[in-house]
């Protein structure tokens, strides 16, 4: 088994015993990585948060296996990030990745009518401060290529009446960038990066369990 298949097999099996009418985020590595329940445990906050992020997914992967990721759980309330993967594949335009998106968040509707769906702009990324194996890749994913996306998915939310969130204000340096203190390797966030953010997400969560 490929390791996504054993991550979904494994949320599979959570997804048995969790609660519904929770709060699911949904997405690829950069959800995966939020140590969403460390960061509630350590604030000693109590809400109901299922991580079912996982790394490498393009929006055709999470459309795939979203019973698993989302629609078991019925949850109330869904924030997801995907489409940072499609990005950094030159052969996929915004475009299908919008058509994948809105498909998914149909799916979500349709399953789950007074869900409330929240979605993330995507973070921004830092070239500079970029392992050079993370180059290349970023060559492609780059922060104009990620604002273009954003303005896609805005748009998506109105379309649906759901609501599009950028929290992003905390991570970026003074040129818009990820800042380099919160970066591993010019893409994905450290744990410092995620507590940047953590009051500004949960903002959203209290709103959308309120």
């Amino acid at each position: 088994m490929t390791d996504k298949e054993i991550k979904i097999e494994k949320f599979r099996e959570a997804n048995r015993s969790a609660k519904t009418r929770q709060v699911v985020f949904a997405g690829s590595s950069l959800m995966e990585m939020f140590p969403i329940n460390k960061l509630l445990e350590e604030h000693g906050d109590e809400t109901v948060i299922y991580n079912r992020g996982i790394g490498g997914f393009v929006s055709r992967e999470l459309m795939d296996v979203l019973d698993v990721c989302v629609l078991d759980l019925k949850p109330s309330a869904v924030f997801i990030n995907i489409g940072t993967n499609d990005l950094s594949d030159s052969s996929i335009p915004i475009s299908e990745l919008i058509e994948n998106y809105d498909k998914i968040i149909s799916r979500i509707e349709a399953a789950v009518p007074d869900v409330k769906i929240y979605l993330m702009a995507y973070y921004p990324v830092n070239y500079e401060a970029a392992a050079e194996d993370m180059k290349e890749c970023l060559k492609v994913r780059n922060n104009d290529k990620i604002t273009a996306a954003n303005a896609e998915v805005k748009k998506l939310a109105e379309k649906h009446g759901q609501r599009y969130i950028d929290i992003n204000a905390n991570l970026k340096d003074h040129m818009g960038r990820l800042k380099a203190e919160y970066t591993i390797e010019g893409l994905h966030i450290n744990e410092d990066g995620y507590r940047a953010i953590y009051e500004d997400i949960m903002t959203y969560v209290k709103e959308a369990v309120s």
